[in-house]
């Protein structure tokens, strides 16, 4: 038994955050447990995100709009990232070219299949070129929303390691919640569902 304790105790030290301290004069004995979690830096999505950029959008053979890399925003208030790019527009209807900038922003989910963090639910805010005529920005904003989905729906902004999973996998967890924080994203673990035995049939 006492062997068994300490082997518990060995595999939950790195996860300092599944330990609950032990109640002292004044604290409470139902303390709630916090869980472990895996952080990842705002610098980390911005380098996943780069590596699809430049990206190229044509316009019914009017114009191509060439996105560059976004720039993300974290939004700890929405639970969300925001992005602002630069677009670059040209093509047979216009003279010459233009620049302006996209704003949108997304939540995040993680793919279990490929242990992926995505951009999903996409917002699209505005896009605006300050040189164009109201008409023509009237238009490519029309084409806002199916533009920001071509920029970042279900882009990986962060791969887990194999690593990263190996001890919480061990313990029975799995990721479950994604935090926008002030640093950063903060990936929770939490317990893996029950399996359900298979069921078998009566003769």
């Amino acid at each position: 038994m006492r062997r068994r304790l300490l082997l518990s105790t060995t595999l939950l030290l790195p996860l300092g955050q599944l330990a609950r301290a032990e109640p002292g004069d004044g604290e409470a004995d139902d303390q709630p447990q916090a869980l472990p979690h895996h952080t990842v830096s705002l610098a980390q999505v911005q380098r996943a995100v780069a590596e699809r950029f430049p990206l190229r959008f044509p316009v019914q053979g009017l114009m191509n709009l060439d996105v560059q890399v976004p720039q993300l925003q974290l939004l700890p208030a929405q639970n969300r990232l925001g992005a602002q790019a630069v677009v670059d527009a040209a093509g047979p209807a216009l003279r010459r070219g233009h620049q302006g900038t996209l704003e949108l922003e997304f939540a995040l989910r993680y793919e279990a299949s490929d242990r992926t963090v995505r951009a999903h639910q996409l917002r699209f805010k505005r896009l605006q070129f300050p040189t164009l005529q109201p008409g023509v920005v009237a238009l490519l904003n029309s084409y806002g929303q199916a533009l920001s989905e071509r920029t970042l729906l279900e882009v990986v902004v962060h791969r887990m390691r194999p690593q990263d999973l190996a001890l919480p996998d061990g313990l029975g967890m799995q990721p479950g919640s994604i935090t926008v924080t002030e640093g950063g994203l903060r990936i929770g673990f939490v317990p893996k569902p029950p399996t359900t035995p298979p069921v078998t049939p009566a003769h």
